[in-house]
């Protein structure tokens, strides 16, 4: 064998290992808090601290670990309810890599970055995210900055217009076979790596689907010397792509933002069927946020205000997540929870369920009504029922021998903690509209 050709295998166990390795930075669907849906693009340096602090202490016990800062935290001037202001300050350094408005995070001050807030997480036990867009930035172009560690290649060499984001314009395209586009994503990745980031958020991949940027960001990643959990947004990915998406990304979004509207939850329901085949250890479908609790206090939908959904709403939201194994961000400010937005969150048994269950299946579908199945490795089966009419209440029945027992069954509602004991033949659950039930069964 020719030294060339040994290098050449050499690199490709080196890749393999490394897509090996990175599923292992999420073998349960990660858990955490992002700001998106209670502060938009404003979030600031204090709110992130409060809502971590809460974390802390109310949710890590349940497993809850990831602090994200969301969109444009590189943005001094930025506003609630648009983008693409007509004056944006940007905050950028030599190379077109964005840094902190100190403004906003007095921490970063000095080009620290986000390596202070990211250790102030970290001294909490948890791990700390940031949201960023695929691209080379525009100014960084406009200004011909140079790529580091691109041998004299500038970010005007590396970037088109084309598949630009239709919703935000502050970046352009990296075209992935250029000169300098890897170097360009292994160096913003290696700023993140030197603060501390445990998990980025990169949105404008996924629909449409940008097979060569996640190409390069998996890479830059791998090489950055920091496990990083990646998550590709925004929605509906293809299901087409489903094998490749799985190999380079820890989690992918299967719909565009979801907000506090039962018409959006109830879409969910069947987008969500047909990704449950593609979940795995590592790799993850993500039905997006978590838009509960206190919302849009200086958000992108609405008011400030509690969340829309109803309590039954919120269950069958809760329910289609956890046991479909999706990742759960809560996107409501934490520190405002109610009582009842608490005991969602840490509901010992279902947050069980989402942790430990596998082989999430669809039992039986119509327009009215949903029954999905799991099971847990010791045997015992879960049983999701949703009621998806809108005004009628309805009973669902499934028999027993249809989810594997033939001798009977016992039966506990996760939600509830109530014991149903023995059954024979059938269970049987009134529902209201929108509600759910959530069971676990055993012999």
């Amino acid at each position: 064998m020719t030294l060339k050709l040994t290098l050449a295998a050499a690199a490709l166990l080196l890749a393999a290992g490394a897509r090996a390795e990175f599923h292992q930075w999420a073998p349960t669907p990660p858990m955490g808090w992002n700001s998106w849906d209670c502060y938009g693009p404003t979030v600031v340096e204090d709110e992130v601290k409060a809502n971590a602090d809460y974390l802390a202490e109310h949710l890590k016990p349940h497993g809850w670990e990831y602090v994200v800062v969301d969109i444009r935290w590189f943005v001094e001037n930025d506003k609630a309810g648009g983008y693409n202001q007509r004056d944006p300050r940007y905050v950028m350094d030599g190379y077109g890599r964005y840094l902190p408005a100190v403004n906003r995070f007095p921490s970063a001050a000095g080009g620290a970055g986000f390596k202070a807030l990211a250790d102030y997480v970290h001294g909490k036990g948890l791990k700390f995210g940031i949201h960023v867009m695929r691209g080379v930035p525009k100014i960084a172009v406009e200004q011909k900055l140079p790529v580091k560690g691109a041998d004299g290649v500038t970010a005007d060499q590396i970037y088109s217009p084309d598949r630009q984001c239709g919703w935000l314009k502050d970046n352009y395209t990296i075209v992935s076979n250029r000169a300098g586009a890897q170097e360009y994503y292994n160096s913003i990745f290696e700023l993140y790596a030197g603060w501390g980031v445990d998990f980025v958020k990169v949105d404008d991949l996924a629909a449409p689907y940008h097979q060569g940027e996640i190409e390069l960001i998996r890479r830059a990643i791998d090489r950055c010397g920091r496990p990083m959990v990646l998550s590709i947004s925004p929605g509906p990915t293809p299901l087409d792509r489903a094998a490749h998406v799985s190999a380079h990304a820890n989690m992918w979004r299967l719909v565009g933002d979801l907000w506090d509207e039962w018409t959006q939850v109830k879409a969910l329901f069947g987008v969500t069927a047909k990704w449950l085949p593609h979940s795995a250890p590592g790799a993850w479908p993500d039905c997006d946020m978590l838009p509960l609790g206190r919302l849009a206090i200086r958000g992108e939908r609405g008011a400030d205000r509690p969340s829309r959904l109803t309590r039954d709403e919120q269950h069958s939201l809760m329910t289609l997540l956890t046991i479909s194994r999706s990742p759960l961000m809560f996107g409501g400010d934490l520190p405002s929870n109610d009582a009842f937005t608490l005991s969602l969150l840490t509901n010992r048994a279902v947050l069980a369920m989402h942790r430990e269950s596998a082989g999430a299946k669809v039992l039986f579908q119509d327009p009215g009504k949903i029954a999905l199945t799991a099971r847990h490795p010791g045997g015992a089966v879960y049983l999701a029922l949703f009621n998806l009419q809108d005004h009628a209440p309805q009973t669902l029945t499934v028999k027993l021998s249809d989810i594997g027992f033939t001798r009977g069954a016992r039966a506990a509602n996760l939600w509830t903690g109530e014991q149903l004991g023995a059954l024979n033949g059938e269970i049987t659950s009134p529902l209201a509209p929108h509600a759910c039930a959530l069971y676990r069964l055993e012999e």
